[in-house]
């Protein structure tokens, strides 16, 4: 059974352009997957300890895999591309988000889904709601194109020509 996910992309280290490119890339050919829709790329501050700029994005992938096997497979892309897990919110090759799955409220150990910190995350809400303005996020009831209206976007800016 084919079952719709948001994942949310970001990268500020490398060329991190052509690593989301890539990452996303290495997603649409992992059997099980298939991507349904791209955002643009945004260019954003970063949260948390002084670092580069970020380039975010967004995809909708259509899965056919259990909530836990999606994470499994986000983590080892990560991994391919160096992502190293040193800092709490510190610079990275490569962060793969699993936000949404279907309608599912999901609360384990290493696995919550909706994504907890997705609703106050303008660099989330922005690329999300280009490609699922009105996919309802199951905790608050509300859309993204509703939930993005409650954030501060006045950091996440398009990057003009990608």
């Amino acid at each position: 059974m084919k079952m719709s996910s948001a994942i949310a992309l970001g990268s500020n280290l490398g060329d991190s352009r052509a690593i989301l490119e890539a990452a996303i890339e290495t997603l649409a050919q992992t059997p099980g997957i298939i991507l349904e829709a791209k955002s643009s790329w945004y260019k954003t501050k970063a949260v948390g300890p002084p670092q580069p700029d970020y380039i975010n994005g967004a995809v909708i992938l259509r899965v056919e895999m259990i909530p836990q096997l999606l994470l499994k497979t986000l983590l080892q892309i990560e991994n391919k591309f160096g992502r190293v897990r040193q800092q709490r919110w510190g610079p990275r090759t490569l962060d793969l988000d699993l936000l949404l799955y279907d309608d599912l409220i999901l609360n384990t150990p290493n696995l919550q889904i909706p994504h907890p910190r997705m609703r106050e995350r303008a660099f989330v809400l922005v690329p999300l709601v280009e490609i699922a303005p009105d996919w309802v996020e199951p905790i608050s009831g509300c859309t993204i194109k509703e939930l993005v209206k409650d954030v501060d976007c006045t950091e996440v800016h398009l990057l003009v020509g990608y």
